[in-house]
């Protein structure tokens, strides 16, 4: 056996020394009502390591992975090549054994690497400076609006229809216990929206998604304006960083706090997770930036080195003091980042995008010749959304079953992001990456004309 058990001996003998009669005298504090009469009814008894793997594998065996069939899902998660040299690098066990670099002087590697990582988001974010990474997206929207709150000393966000409903959820969880007030728009699939109107004196922020979750792309220089005139700061969010290739960086607009959910760079869908949060903002608004910071410096010799120049988080310093909660970061997912962005140079970066982008207009013209289908948008980069005549989950649910002849996972359902919202049950959010060729587009264009019919 891997781990050999304790005897009958063994437990008495932890017992008496932590001074409790029995293992159940452990667990008194738990209310009895918490107490289970029996074991918990359809899951067996215990296994052998052998077993339990066929019974996990079987039950994994009832996914449908990305990999499988022609993939359009997007939606804040996008599937992408991931060379095989990143996953090689980051299982050196000296990039996946390391943890928080406190002491700079054995963690240069790791330092090294967050301070790369942090210049590369950066420069593809349009800012001066970016911070060691956050959890996803979402908490990293949710910290911003903090930041901003902190900065401006208001207490109102102006969160706009277009932000993933995620990102908005995880915001209004901090502002209900946190305190601070949360303006939340209707979804506008068109992206017609008017935020200007909505920002006034009490305005802390205004969040914006570029592209918006419905795939829209907009110019955010006179909503930069307008938050500045009343004193606001605006936030811009991406689900997509590939787009940040392509597409006019946050920072040339005005922007004063980039987020971004950095999953489609060095890490794979993985089931929802891990992923990994960017977060770039001002120089001058650094002190306020949650997370960490490392830095450049030299030693005594002259020689160049690496150090955590800023750290105010919770277990660093006074909560009253901290910038954030977060207690660790999305460090290899980071480094998966940062060495997916080497292999890949600027050029590199911009190929990708533009690939992702004409992937999405030859796809969006296959799907405009389908009667029953109706592209949605008048601009994107590599989602969009199109609009069915039949309701998008029962569609897409059928595309995918076990008795289709050829599966397809053809989208998102918007109704599946907006929850009692039946005026949205046609449109769909449909995602194109490098990764879809010319046939996996076909086979969604005949899955749909066969099933629109």
């Amino acid at each position: 056996m891997r781990y050999p058990p304790l005897t009958d001996a063994d437990r008495r003998e932890m017992l008496a020394a932590i001074g409790v009669g029995s293992v159940d005298d452990l667990f008194r504090d738990v209310p009895a009502a918490a107490h289970l009469d029996g074991p918990i009814e359809g899951l067996p008894l215990a296994k052998s390591e052998m077993e339990v793997e066929r019974i996990v594998g079987a039950l994994a065996s009832k996914n449908l992975p990305a990999g499988s069939v022609p993939c359009f899902l997007g939606a804040g998660a996008y599937r992408h090549h991931i060379p095989a040299a990143v996953d090689h690098l980051i299982q050196r066990g000296e990039f996946l054994t390391s943890y928080t670099p406190y002491q700079p002087e054995v963690s240069q590697g790791t330092l090294q690497y967050l301070f790369e990582f942090q210049t590369q988001v950066a420069l593809i974010t349009g800012m001066e400076v970016a911070n060691a990474s956050m959890y996803d997206g979402a908490t990293a929207c949710a910290e911003a609006v903090l930041m901003a709150n902190r900065l401006t000393r208001r207490k109102k966000a102006i969160l706009s229809g277009g932000l993933h409903p995620h990102y908005r959820d995880s915001t209004a969880l901090l502002g209900r216990f946190i305190g601070f007030d949360l303006v939340r728009p209707d979804p506008d699939p068109q992206g017609g929206e008017d935020l200007v109107s909505l920002i006034d004196e009490e305005t802390s922020c205004v969040v914006v998604q570029n592209p918006s979750v419905f795939g829209q792309i907009r110019d955010l220089t006179p909503l930069a304006e307008a938050c500045h005139a009343k004193g606001a700061l605006l936030i811009v969010a991406i689900s997509e960083v590939v787009s940040l290739g392509l597409l006019t960086p946050p920072g040339e607009m005005g922007a004063d706090i980039v987020v971004a959910e950095g999953q489609s760079i060095g890490n794979a869908l993985g089931f929802g997770g891990p992923y990994v949060g960017l977060f770039a903002t001002r120089q001058k608004f650094v002190r306020q930036m949650p997370g960490r910071l490392c830095g450049q410096t030299v030693d005594a010799d002259g020689r160049r080195g690496f150090v955590l120049t800023l750290s105010t988080r919770e277990q660093h310093i006074r909560r009253e003091k901290a910038t954030s909660n977060i207690c660790t970061n999305s460090g290899l997912c980071a480094l998966a980042f940062s060495i997916h962005m080497s292999l890949l140079g600027e050029e590199g970066f911009r190929r990708l995008a533009e690939l992702n982008h004409a992937n999405a207009v030859l796809l969006a013209d296959k799907l405009a010749s389908v009667p029953g289908v109706e592209v949605a948008n008048d601009s994107f980069f590599n989602e969009f959304t199109v609009r069915l005549s039949k309701p998008a989950a029962e569609v897409v649910d059928r595309l995918a079953s076990a008795d289709q002849e050829r599966r397809v996972l053809a989208g998102v359902p918007v109704t599946r992001l907006y929850k009692n919202r039946p005026e949205l049950a046609g449109l769909m959010l449909v995602a194109a990456t490098e990764t879809n060729t010319e046939e996996d587009m076909d086979a969604l264009v005949e899955a749909l004309r066969e099933e629109l019919r």
